[in-house]
């Protein structure tokens, strides 16, 4: 759980114009692990991106990542 953490923390730093920000919580439910990020108001639209292509972009590399067991990773961009 914490590599993913790290993926996600160490790809949209270097987007952010406000790092100390950002927030990464962790929701478990049956099916998915879901990672609830959160970012000053500033960043959300460097995050998402034209169209959502960043944010499509991080969820691409984020659900290649295989967890132990049968859940899934989820990441939701809270605005």
């Amino acid at each position: 759980m914490t590599d993913v953490k790290d993926l996600v923390l160490t790809i949209v730093r270097p987007l952010v114009s406000y790092p100390e920000a950002i927030e990464l919580e962790i929701e478990e439910s049956d099916d998915f692990l879901e990672y609830n990020l959160t970012v000053h108001p500033d960043d959300v639209g460097r995050v998402i991106g034209k169209q959502g292509r960043v944010a499509k972009a991080i969820r691409t590399i984020v659900y290649s990542v295989r967890l132990d067991g049968a859940k899934r990773v989820r990441l939701n961009i809270v605005d």
